[in-house]
Parts: structure tokens; C-alpha cells; sequence
């Protein structure tokens, strides 16, 4: 099995080009095209393709959106993210949202092709969870047992399961963060999706499992609860150097003070050069309402920021 990895920066990096690229995208100009008929940024039909890693969060985002405006009809495919980034060269996908947005040949090619820049932009920050089966003790790891799970070279007696059989963001991550370019070991099992991810190891005691947050963070959904009998989640020693031997979990918080150790981003790319239902979408994902539903999915929003503040009420 062949899989393919791509450089990850560091978390700080990936926040400076965030910026660059969505400053970038806003100040390109081009001719806009034609609104095709019956087509708003409130109304038509649109296919989009999105990392399966993310598909919780994004059919939240969707349900609400096409809630708010009811002639507006998202078709999603969710596929490994290696499949929606080919599916930029489909004419009928509008959008992909996957983890990483367009390096300076792949906007070049797709400009070229399309005739217009396409757009595209950061929409929250994803911690790679670890679940372990509800049996096992163990629940505290550093990052030097991930990676010499991921190697098959540790003492724990642990296979590593990830959610596909071909190169999905997941595969791409453990490729590129925790084992640096090195091809996949044997002590590494794929499943056909998260969820074959969550099941495996919900019966295996033998077994870790890498999944993004948004599968089983949010304790408010009834689904995800339902996972969370099956699992523990883990946790990781805090990358920060003044806090060894300190372990947090996969939450906002840790991802924003850059404590968690396992962080991606989320982008949208959006081909459509008018004022479409996916220009309305992506607006939509970016401002208040989609970025509180990324919040409430415990990913981290990337564009604006939200706190909680106890509160207390006088009888």
C-alpha cells in the first residue's frame, strides 16, 4: 500500500499563512463571471466535497444553513481528502474543504484553467484526537509514545488505526507530523472511516485510534455520546516546554495557548468567480453563525473568538 504525504508547518507558521493567503485572495481581482440563472447566495443547488474527518461538524453547518435559506440545496460528498482535492479539476464541485489550502503551483494550474483565482481561506482549527477502548488503563501519552506507536517501535502493545485505506487527511498528518516522511509501519491498521476507527477500537483492547475532534467532542450530541461509551479519549503531554509531564485534552482551549500537540487547520476552497450560492455558503462558514457552530463542535474558529464567561443568576 502506497500512501503520499504533504509538509504540515508549525502551528505558528500555519497561522501567518493563513493570513497571507486569505489577504492574498482578497486583494486578487478579477472580472466576475455571469450569476447562472435561478442562482443567488441564498438560493440553487451546488455540489461541494469534504474530508470525511470533518463530516459531523460540516453536515451541522449545512442543516442550518439551508434552514436559514430553504431554496439553497448543498449536495456533499465526503471522501478522503486527497479525493476532494482532485475534485477541484470536476466542473461540478464548487467547493472542498479539507485541511490545507492551495500551494503556489496548485492556485497557479487551477487559475490557469479556470481563468479566475479561486478563493480560499482557514475556518477553524481541528485537534487529531487519541481514543483508547474503555477497558484499557492507559490514557496519558507524550508524543514520543505516539510516534513510536506510529513506528511500531514502543513498548506498548498497541496497533494504530486511521480512518482509510487510501490518503486521507489523517494518513497525511501522522505521515508528515509523527513519523517525518517515513513510510507507514505494519503496526498501522486503516479502517474504512472514522467511524470503523471509533468501532475497532471500541472492541479491541490492543488498540489506539487518531480521529478529529469534531467526532467526539461535543458531548451535547446525542451521537457522539453514544461514541463516547464505547471510548476514552486520551491525553497528551502538553507541548509547551515549562509544562512537562503536564497532559491536556483536545479542546479550545489547548489549541489556542498551542498546548495540544496534535493541531490542523481547516480550509475552504471555492471555485466561483460570481455571486453564487457558494460565495453565500462560504460567507456563511466564515462569519458569526458558522464560526459558532465550529465553536460548539469544539473546533477552534479561526476567524473570530468567543469566551465564556461565568455567569450567575440572582433569585
Amino acid at each position: 500500500m502506497k500512501w503520499i504525504g504533504l509538509a504540515r508547518p508549525a502551528f505558528r507558521g500555519l497561522v501567518m499563512l493563513s493570513c497571507i493567503n486569505l489577504f492574498a485572495t482578497a486583494c486578487s481581482s478579477h472580472k466576475k463571471g455571469p450569476v447562472p440563472p435561478q442562482e443567488t447566495t441564498t438560493s440553487g443547488t451546488i455540489r461541494i466535497s469534504v474530508d470525511e474527518s470533518f463530516k459531523p461538524v460540516i453536515d451541522s453547518q449545512i442543516k442550518v444553513f439551508e434552514s436559514q435559506h430553504p431554496d439553497a440545496h448543498i449536495i456533499v460528498n465526503y471522501k478522503p481528502e486527497a479525493d476532494c482535492l482532485r475534485d477541484l479539476n470536476v466542473d461540478s464541485i464548487r467547493m472542498v474543504i479539507v485541511t490545507r489550502g492551495l500551494s503556489e503551483t496548485e492556485l497557479s494550474t487551477l487559475t490557469n484553467k479556470l481563468q479566475y483565482k479561486p478563493a480560499f481561506g482557514a475556518l477553524a482549527w481541528d485537534a487529531v484526537a487519541v481514543i483508547v477502548n474503555n477497558k484499557v488503563k492507559d490514557t496519558l501519552f507524550s508524543m514520543q509514545d505516539i510516534r513510536s506507536i506510529a513506528k511500531g517501535t514502543s513498548g506498548y502493545k498497541y496497533k494504530m488505526l486511521l480512518d482509510g485505506k487510501t490518503a486521507t487527511s489523517t494518513v497525511r498528518f501522522v505521515v508528515d507530523s509523527l513519523l517525518k516522511g517515513q513510510p507507514l509501519s505494519s503496526n498501522i491498521v486503516a479502517a474504512q472511516n472514522t467511524e470503523g476507527v471509533i468501532d475497532y477500537v471500541s472492541k479491541n483492547e490492543d488498540a489506539i485510534g487518531l480521529l478529529g475532534v469534531s467526532w467526539i467532542g461535543n458531548k451535547d450530541d446525542t451521537t457522539q455520546l453514544s461514541f463516547l461509551k464505547k471510548v476514552k479519549i486520551a491525553q497528551i503531554e502538553s507541548k509547551q516546554k515549562t509544562e512537562s509531564g503536564i497532559y491536556v485534552d483536545p479542546v479550545q482551549y489547548n489549541i489556542a495557548k498551542d498546548r495540544y500537540p496534535m493541531i490542523r487547520p481547516l480550509y475552504y476552497i471555492l471555485k466561483e468567480n460570481y455571486d453564487g450560492l457558494g460565495n453565500g455558503f462560504a460567507n456563511f462558514l466564515i462569519y458569526e453563525k458558522g464560526q459558532k457552530i465550529f465553536y460548539r463542535a469544539y473546533l477552534l474558529p479561526a476567524r473570530m473568538g468567543f469566551d465564556r464567561r461565568p455567569m450567575q443568576i440572582s433569585n
